[in-house]
């Protein structure tokens, strides 16, 4: 794996994606032409050379954060095992920082009993929680035998969150490896899990107090016991004989700006990769249909409509995904 060069058929492959039907029927499961066009997808969005399709050895990419123990990989080399047990769990980050670009991997994450376990894939400035960190979640919380895995995102600026969104998946996440993605430039982040977008977080092109766009960030991934909050507001606790919990990693790919001190020759918007074109500022037709879906189905908590927790909306919320 490496640092990839522009490839056309990513630009295009986000200005023209596939239609997603909305039917409700998908949260349960996945309907033919999803696969179908989640295959297309995939094969368009990571088009690669061989010498770079996962071909780099973790090493090359990644530092274990802690518990080495809590790492294994399969004998090629290509997928990757964090686990946790009572006494610890495991994590990753990548070796380099990047500012802006599109961010992937596929994850298959704890099956069976995983009530309080939680698998974090994130990007942010520093390995720690700083109290001027910036950051982009992704959180994928347990559940008991037969409930849905929930997806819960957040951003970080200057270290306030505060900006969650919960959804629910419309497969079972235990049983494949699917893809999970960030696109980060200064007009927009946008979360996908597969060829989908399910959140949108926008900037308003002014200097503000809610969108990172100014700080490279590492990539990072782990597990670990989160059972005071993670599963039904914590009243669902880690059920310890069903450890060890193993999450699964493969296909780490990323087109971005990689950070170079003192600055990068990609530190400003030149509009030279296709993250950083007009197309990739805002949804494109078929996206927002897929978009609205999820709006639809999907939504189980968002900040923006939590105003009890929040009278006066933070400014963000007035933002339109839709522009």
């Amino acid at each position: 794996m490496q640092l990839l060069l522009r490839d056309p058929s990513l630009e295009a492959s986000f200005s023209s994606p596939k239609v997603l039907q909305p039917k409700m029927e998908r949260r349960v499961s996945p309907m033919p032409t999803l696969l179908f066009i989640a295959a297309l997808m995939a094969a368009s969005y990571f088009i690669i050379s061989e010498a770079a399709d996962s071909k780099g050895s973790f090493q090359d990419n990644f530092d274990i954060m802690w518990s080495q123990e809590h790492f294994s990989t399969s004998p090629d080399g290509q997928i990757w095992y964090l686990s946790l047990d009572k006494e610890t769990g495991c994590g990753f980050q990548t070796k380099q920082r990047y500012r802006f670009g599109w961010f992937s991997m596929k994850l298959k994450l704890v099956g069976g009993d995983s009530a309080g376990v939680v698998t974090a894939y994130y990007m942010c400035t520093e390995n720690g929680a700083g109290p001027t960190r910036d950051e982009l979640d992704i959180e994928f919380l347990g559940n008991r035998t037969g409930q849905p895995y929930l997806i819960q995102t957040n951003v970080y600026k200057n270290g306030t969150g505060g900006r969650e969104m919960r959804h629910m998946l419309w497969f079972d996440p235990t049983e494949d490896f699917h893809s999970y993605s960030v696109l980060w430039n200064n007009h927009q982040i946008v979360f996908f899990v597969d060829s989908t977008p399910v959140r949108v977080f926008k900037n308003n092109g002014e200097a503000n107090n809610f969108f990172p766009n100014e700080k490279p960030m590492y990539l990072f991934s782990s597990i670990w016991n989160a059972d005071e909050w993670a599963t039904r507001g914590g009243l669902e606790k880690t059920d310890w004989k069903k450890a060890p919990f193993v999450s699964s990693y493969k296909d780490f790919s990323v087109d971005g700006c990689q950070w170079e001190d003192p600055y990068p020759a990609c530190v400003s918007t030149t509009t030279q990769n296709w993250w950083d074109q007009y197309s990739a500022w805002h949804l494109s037709d078929s996206q927002k249909e897929d978009y609205a879906w999820v709006q639809r189905n999907l939504v189980i908590y968002d900040y923006c409509k939590d105003y009890e927790r929040y009278p006066t909306l933070p400014v963000e919320c007035s933002l339109s995904p839709w522009d």
